[in-house]
């Protein structure tokens, strides 16, 4: 394989657009996993910013464990889908064509079906006080049904109220890291998703089990609710990839 061709970046940010750009190139594959990442002259000179803002990125390249320093201060690419973290998931969104991954999608939607349902049943301990705050959700949303827009950002809240008042770190932040990826794409699932962002019917169902304390029936209707939005995405990205392949 031959040495990857990097772009001069622009002066602002120097350390970000330095670490995009690598990042970029190790989770394309074109810097590959095992392979030692260019000295920081060698990136200095070719990307067209000094060492610090070189050495800068490459630390961060190291905390999202792209790259590992080897004995001597060599840098090693690392195997991103061994060792990185949901972090990377944004990245990931779009592939060398500069179209969408949609086995990357259906990916992200596949993990969020599965904890959804969890985030809805470990939120019952909230209680009363937490029903009320659905509740008072629910109501905005009846009163912008209209509002599409306004109703996928009410979804959003809802789903963030729950996980806060779960008590699940770890789902705290598995919930972050989707939500990040997520509004990579924002507009563009708007449309796609509004048949989830108007099940009120689901939703209203998991604030009242979250009241009873029912978390079998919060749970089920996490299900519910989610799978509306996986499948109208799944259609959605069927025909994606059939033009795709007519391309």
């Amino acid at each position: 394989m031959g040495k990857p061709a990097f772009s001069a970046v622009s002066k602002e940010s120097l350390s970000e657009s330095v670490y995009r750009q690598l990042a970029d190139k190790i989770l394309r594959g074109e810097l590959p996993a095992g392979e030692p990442l260019p000295a920081e002259r060698e990136l200095s000179e070719a990307l067209g910013v000094n060492r610090g803002a070189v050495r800068e990125a490459i630390k961060r390249l190291q905390q999202a464990r792209l790259v590992a320093v080897r004995q001597g201060g060599n840098s090693v690419v690392l195997d991103y889908r061994a060792e990185g973290g949901l972090e990377l998931l944004p990245s990931l969104l779009v592939n060398r064509q500069g179209q969408l991954d949609t086995a990357v999608v259906r990916s992200i939607m596949a993990m969020r079906s599965a904890l959804a349902p969890d985030i809805a049943a470990t939120a019952v301990k909230g209680g009363a006080a937490l029903a009320d705050e659905l509740d008072a959700l629910l109501a905005r949303m009846r009163g912008d049904a209209g509002n599409l827009k306004a109703l996928q950002d009410h979804a959003l809240a809802f789903w963030q109220r729950l996980v806060e008042h779960g008590g699940n770190i770890a789902f705290r932040l598995a919930f972050n890291s989707m939500t990040r990826t997520y509004t990579q794409v924002w507009d563009a699932l708007t449309p796609v998703l509004q048949a989830e962002f108007r099940d009120l019917d689901n939703l209203g169902a998991i604030a009242a089990a979250v009241r009873r304390g029912d978390a079998d029936a919060a749970w089920r209707h996490g299900r519910l609710h989610v799978e509306i939005g996986r499948s109208a995405l799944d259609q959605a990205l069927d025909a994606m990839e059939g033009r795709q392949r007519l391309q």
